[in-house]
């Protein structure tokens, strides 16, 4: 693999703070983030939530404006609002992930941590560029620094629980010592489960074990100045999935560095990161190869991804009534994953990523202005400059043995009369927006936005054989938004309704022009959503409804753009007495019938479905706590619309979800 010099320059800033990685530090202003969980709950609560939930992200489910597209029991991959995949970027403490899976088995999502449960909100908008212009959204996980009681030098927790289908276990724990300004955690955890059931008893293949280890600690100086460090690893094992493929090995490294100190009115920040994944694909390890002519049709695919990156920001607050801020940041990212097959494995078959570089820089400027007590202003602007290559695309490669031989760089100009794989991309984004408390129950806000979006390593680089076939020519993706909405609360009650629209100039559409033919191109597109959000709490009892409809339109054919989930509202009710906690939730869903078959990605038209959920919680003595959940009381055999598809096959793959799942998991904390 190639390693161009940002990617050195980079690796020079952690090779020398490799003692001491970081996580990162989130700028604290509810104003700019919409969030999915209680983002500030109490830690046991935070670690109950987590130890019921299948895997971390599902702990978004509660939002109808995120689904899930599934292969297994692993890997599931977020949708938000309508759009998934490339347009939603991944932060981990501020530090942005790549999967290593052509056939995103391993999105960015499922680095998320059992182990040390991050808090997890959603970003819709650009409300701030710092981490990067906005698509289809952000998930933003923060892990949040250890609790120390008062006098208290050490803290912790141990959890151990498990779930009836599938036979899941699970077991995770954390120790730490020190005080909240100067600490040093230790973290694990394992997992595993077999294949679990949907409702009619079929058994769908989505076993898994998964082991992470994280260190990470803070030291702060009298004068302000600190230093933060992170260091983790996570494997995972005999990954099942429900498409022609299974992941046998995925490991993945991190480790990030981040120093600051206040300075002026304001303080400066500065991060540099490190993500390593390494990924193995195949259809013989974990089951029977399909077999021709009396031989087994073995495939292997060894794929990794390599993540570098480095952010320095400056705030500063002026006459207590203006916030601005500017920064700059580096990233490079590579991505290589070749195919075998053959008999004894040793043909080159294709070459998924020929070993893609992306370099950016990029800067923002932003700042805010409260300028009267009810009203308050914001605006900012980025560049983004993109370089990518495929450095392999001129090597080639045999289909199969026998076959004539082939190179990525001549599939392209076939395919699409694409001759240069070099791309460069001078991206220009910005927004404005406004709050306006209009009267003491309500807050107005508008925001309005251009994103720009380079597309990512599929979308322009894979290389399949002529079957799956990505395009280094795509044009940018302009996002053009708009967002308006009312947040309130009085006596209890709360509420937020919102109306948005995203216009969309050169959006990348993937299609299949004939069965199993993958391609690409740029179409114009619109997206139009409403949400709704109503609640009431007295505190002992609490109620709260959500709704999300958005549709999409390919504006070239006047047809419905694909994946585009259907109408879904959620309903929840809960009780709360002395730290026990019980809450019913009923998740709603109508059809969908307005698809795009054409792109392959939409199997067929969905049905509605209704699916009750109980869970609690509750303290059986002093920091010892047992959660629970039913998940899907009735039974009921259902699947969310969006789907996920097997590249490989070019087959959309709708899994349903488990049928009737007892959950339990006993938490001790000190």
């Amino acid at each position: 693999m190639t390693v161009k010099p940002l990617a050195r320059l980079i690796g020079l800033v952690l090779a020398g703070s490799v003692t001491a990685p970081a996580f990162s530090q989130v700028q604290d202003d509810d104003q700019l983030l919409i969030r999915i969980t209680e983002g500030q709950s109490a830690e046991a609560a935070r670690l109950s939530e987590a130890a019921l939930a299948s895997e971390p992200v599902t702990r978004l489910e509660s939002n109808p404006a995120v689904s899930f597209s599934r292969l297994g029991g692993r890997g599931l991959d977020p949708v938000i609002r309508g759009q998934g995949q490339e347009r939603v970027d991944v932060l981990l403490d501020g530090m942005r992930v790549e999967g290593a899976c052509p056939n995103r088995m391993d999105p960015p999502t499922s680095r998320l941590s059992s182990a040390l449960p991050q808090v997890l909100e959603v970003r819709t908008s650009n409300r701030t560029l710092r981490w990067g212009p906005i698509a289809g959204g952000q998930v933003v996980a923060t892990t949040a620094a250890p609790e120390f009681a008062d006098g208290n030098r050490t803290t912790g927790h141990l959890t151990l629980g498990g779930s009836d289908n599938g036979d899941g276990k699970l077991v995770n724990g954390s120790a730490a010592v020190g005080d909240r300004d100067n600490y040093l955690r230790l973290s694990a955890g394992y997992e595993e489960a077999d294949d679990y059931e949907d409702g009619d008893g079929n058994e769908v293949r989505s076993a898994f074990e998964n082991t992470e280890g994280r260190l990470d600690s803070a030291w702060t100086a009298g004068n302000g100045f600190y230093v933060k460090g992170m260091v983790s690893r996570q494997e995972e094992r005999d990954v099942k999935y429900a498409s022609g493929m299974d992941a046998p090995k995925t490991d993945t490294d991190m480790v990030r560095l981040e120093v600051g100190a206040p300075v002026a009115n304001g303080g400066w920040n500065f991060m540099t990161w490190q993500a390593d994944v390494d990924h193995v694909m195949d259809n013989f390890s974990l089951r029977e190869p399909p077999v021709m002519m009396g031989m087994p049709m073995k495939m292997q695919t060894l794929s990794e991804t390599r993540t570098r990156g480095a952010r320095l920001t400056l705030d500063q607050t002026i006459n207590y009534t203006k916030d601005i801020a500017v920064g700059v940041d580096v990233e490079s990212n590579t991505w290589d994953a070749t195919m075998y097959n053959g008999m004894n494995l040793t043909n080159v078959g294709s070459f998924l990523w020929p070993d893609v570089e992306r370099d950016r820089v990029g800067v923002f400027f932003e700042a805010f202005h409260r300028i009267r007590s009810d009203m308050r202003l914001g605006a900012g602007i980025r560049y983004d400059r993109i370089e990518m290559d495929a450095n392999r695309a001129d090597e080639t490669f045999i289909m199969k043995p026998g076959a004539m031989p082939m190179s990525p760089a001549s599939i392209y100009q076939d395919v699409y009369g694409v001759t240069d794989t070099s791309v460069i991309d001078d991206n220009v984004s910005g927004f404005m927006t406004g709050e306006w408390r209009v009267s003491p129950m309500n807050t107005l806000e508008l925001t309005a936005s251009h994103s720009v979006r380079s597309p990512g390593v599929n979308e322009r680089y894979v290389a399949r054989g002529t079957s799956w076939v990505g395009n280094p020519g795509l044009e940018t993706e302009k996002h053009h938004k708009l967002e308006l909405s009312l947040a309130g609360q009085s006596d209890g009650w709360h509420w937020r309704p919102a109306i948005w629209v995203d216009e969309v100039d050169d959006f990348v559409l993937r299609y299949e022009p004939a069965p199993d033919v993958i391609r690409y191109r740029n179409v114009g597109a619109r997206l139009l959503g409403i949400e709704g959000e109503l609640g009431w709490s007295n505190g002992t009892w609490s109620a709260t409804g959500r709704l999300a409809s958005v549709r999409g339109t390919n504006n070239d054919t006047d047809q419905a753009l694909p994946q585009i989930p259907p109408v879904q509202y959620i309903q929840t009710l809960g009780w709360h007495h002395m730290g026990h906690v019980i809450q019913a939730q009923w998740m709603l869903a109508r059809r969908q019938d307005r698809i795009d078959e054409a792109s392959g990605l939409d199997p067929s038209t969905s049905p509605g479905y209704g699916v009750f959920n109980l869970n609690g919680s509750h303290p059986l003595m002093d920091y010892l706590t047992l959660s629970w959940a039913v998940d899907n009381v009735f039974d009921k055999t259902w699947a969310p619309h969006v789907s996920q598809e097997d590249s490989f096959t070019g087959e959309a793959y709708r899994i349903n979800e488990p049928g009737r799942t007892f959950r339990a998991a006993l938490t001790a904390r000190w």
